[in-house]
């Protein structure tokens, strides 16, 4: 549905995009995360023909932003990180100004009516925008970007400045959203990616640094998996045992939890599944595993892997 080929953004001698590439499946919701100013912004801008890209080209339905940016713009609603709205107007009167621009065929009463119940704000129909608290706001600029019934939803930081409900609310509006659309939805909120979108793109300092399914970005992020146990024995015949088994990389004591006892970290091969070796070398070694849990890295802990350290090559955008 969405291919972004070598895009790239410059501004003077900064490349606030530097040549990025990835697809989006139709109904795929993508979280497209990063610090501020990593070029999440700027990414969204050149995908909905906000902005011109240096070089790179995006398509749409194998529709092409740049060479035909009519037919392009059609398939997209798009809701900025501030919504863009006529405060002084009615919540009807700005969807049907929207949909009149936008050169909708659509029945206009039937569509703007679906559309308001989509996003529940058919009872501040008659409302004048400015009067409207914040999270409602939010929905009648979700309401314009449903309007014409695109097939992509472009989402920059849909949920910033609202309030805990509020953002639950709007998290439940893109779930359902992502049914029926293409959603990309970019936002610097750890738990708003990872409790909406299916697959998550990182970026950071213009570069894409990891691409992965949620509960996968972990384990991609570092390459490798790892085991928590706690164990009863001597450490070290424990981390012998546990660095004879083919797919560990390495084995570290975290800490002791009592006489004899103490926490350890296994690292192993990404794909690998160690956990029925774990049990039957500690059973020929005749230290009882007492605890064994997944520890894969935390999405903060990815997150920060991922954008500084090695990964950060200097300067913002």
């Amino acid at each position: 549905m969405i291919e972004v080929t070598n895009l790239t953004k410059c501004y003077g001698d900064i490349k606030a995009v530097d040549n990025i590439s990835f697809t989006v499946e139709t109904g795929e919701i993508l979280g497209f995360l990063g610090p501020n100013g990593a070029g999440k912004s700027t990414t969204m801008n050149m995908i909905t023909g906000y902005i011109s890209s240096t070089s790179g080209t995006v398509t749409i339905d194998g529709s092409e932003i740049l060479e035909d940016p009519k037919a392009t713009k059609s398939k997209i609603g798009y809701l900025p990180e501030i919504p863009p709205l006529y405060i002084d107007m009615t919540v009807r009167k700005y969807l049907e100004f929207m949909f009149d621009l936008k050169g909708v065929k659509l029945p206009k009463k039937e569509h703007i009516n679906e559309v308001m119940r989509l996003v529940h704000i058919t009872d501040k129909a008659d409302r004048i925008i400015k009067n409207l608290s914040k999270g409602y706001r939010q929905r009648v600029g979700f309401a314009q970007a449903l309007i014409g019934n695109p097939q992509v939803l472009i989402l920059d930081e849909p949920t910033v400045g609202l309030d805990p409900s509020q953002i639950i609310e709007i998290r439940k509006l893109i779930k359902s959203l992502g049914k029926k659309h293409t959603v990309i939805l970019s936002s610097h909120v750890l738990s708003e990616i990872s409790a909406t979108c299916d697959r998550i793109i990182v970026i950071n300092e213009g570069k894409i640094v990891a691409d992965a399914k949620t509960d996968e970005l972990s384990v991609v992020s570092s390459g490798r998996q790892k085991l928590s146990l706690i164990v009863e024995g001597t450490a070290s015949s424990i981390i012998a045992e546990l660095e004879n088994i083919p797919a560990v990389q390495k084995v570290t004591k975290k800490q002791e939890m009592g006489e004899n006892t103490a926490k350890y970290t296994v690292f192993y091969e990404q794909g690998a599944d160690i956990r029925r070796e774990v049990f039957n070398a500690m059973a020929r070694n005749n230290t009882p595993i007492l605890d064994m849990q997944s520890g894969n890295e935390t999405l903060e802990d990815m997150f920060l892997k991922l954008t500084s350290g090695s990964y950060a090559k200097g300067g913002k955008r």
